[in-house]
């Protein structure tokens, strides 16, 4: 299985909060891109690494990212063996790609034929997320129905508080996501079966 981190936003609410603080306590975060963040010791993604890492549910972590943040994203990654940085060649929030396109850049830029577990970059776990059980629970449906996916969906309210714990959720999701996928599978994209994604990210 292969890990895929979206993290090719450009952070324009973050940044213009930041530019808009007053106190000059976040100016040192003016330019940051939302998944190098520092949260706790490290990066907000590298939490992620450590436990796609500690969990042994991939073999490999794909970013993507734009060409503002490229090389902050690969000096970053220096300090990691397993980790492959992707340049979508975007340069504005205008031009951007979008999560799809970023998705099916990555699977073609790294002939990807295995499952996929995507993720979105600036997203970040509770202390009691266990990808272990997430794996466990894909097999599962897997032995059922190889055309199966599975998808994490944690409801958030406006203000960013958590008040429902994760939920599985088989086929569809609360958002286009997985629409726009099943479309451009139509056009013979991704080589890996759409169903056969693993999703995880926060959808309202």
């Amino acid at each position: 299985m292969k890990a895929v981190i979206l993290a090719a936003g450009y952070g324009t609410r973050l940044q213009r909060d930041v530019a808009a603080d007053s106190s000059g306590r976040f100016a040192h975060l003016a330019g940051s891109a939302k998944p190098l963040l520092p949260v706790g010791r490290c990066a907000l993604i590298s939490h992620w690494v450590h436990a796609l890492t500690a969990s042994a549910c991939v073999d490999c972590i794909y970013v993507v990212t734009n060409a503002l943040y490229h090389a902050a994203f690969e000096e970053w990654a220096s300090q990691f063996t397993n980790v492959k940085i992707l340049n979508d060649q975007t340069r504005s929030n205008e031009g951007r790609l979008g999560a799809v396109a970023c998705l099916q850049l990555a699977v073609k830029h790294f002939n990807i034929e295995d499952h996929v577990l995507v993720i979105g970059g600036d997203t970040l776990f509770k202390e009691d997320f266990s990808l272990s059980k997430v794996k466990e629970k894909f097999s599962d449906l897997q032995a059922k129905c190889e055309d199966s996916c599975l998808v994490l969906s944690y409801q958030c309210r406006d203000d960013g508080e958590f008040f429902k714990q994760p939920c599985w959720k088989k086929f569809g999701v609360k958002c286009d996501f997985m629409k726009a996928l099943s479309e451009m599978s139509l056009t013979g994209w991704p080589p890996v079966s759409v169903q056969k994604l693993i999703n995880t990210g926060y959808w309202k």
